[in-house]
C-alpha cells in the first residue's frame, strides 16, 4: 500500500480496510508492514481529528454526572464551595463556575481540569 494524505471518505475507507486486513493477519509491529500500519494509523487519526472531532464535554453536565455517579447532592458541598443556593445557581447555569470551584470539583469528583475549564 502506498501511503498518501487522506483527502476524502473513499481514501479513508480504503485505508481503514487495509489496516483491518493487516490486523486480521496479526502483522508484527516490528515488520515492514507493521511500521507501515503505524504510519497509516497516524494518517487515519489526523483525518478523524479533522472530520470526526468529538466536542468537549460541558463542564456543568460533567459535574452533574459525577455527582450522580458518586451519590453527591448539592448540600454535600455546602461550606466547601458555597451555600446550597449558590451551588444550585451554578449547576443551573445562573452563576458562573469559578476557578476555585473548578479546582474543588477536579479534586473531589476526579473531573479532568481540561473539561472544567473548557
Amino acid at each position: 500500500m502506498k501511503l498518501k494524505p487522506l483527502k476524502n471518505e473513499q481514501d479513508y475507507d480504503a485505508l481503514m480496510a487495509w489496516v483491518d486486513e493487516k490486523f486480521d493477519k496479526k502483522t508484527s509491529p516490528n515488520s515492514s508492514d507493521g511500521e507501515t500500519v503505524q504510519i497509516a494509523l497516524l494518517l487515519i487519526k489526523a483525518y478523524e481529528d479533522e472530520y470526526y472531532s468529538v466536542p468537549a464535554p460541558d463542564p456543568i453536565e460533567a459535574i452533574r454526572l459525577k455527582m450522580d455517579e458518586k451519590g453527591y447532592r448539592n448540600k454535600d458541598f455546602v461550606g466547601k464551595v458555597g451555600s446550597k443556593s449558590y451551588i444550585s445557581a451554578v449547576l443551573n447555569r445562573r452563576k458562573p463556575l469559578t476557578l476555585e470551584m473548578a479546582k474543588f470539583f477536579h479534586k473531589k469528583l476526579g473531573i479532568p481540569a481540561s473539561v472544567l475549564l473548557s
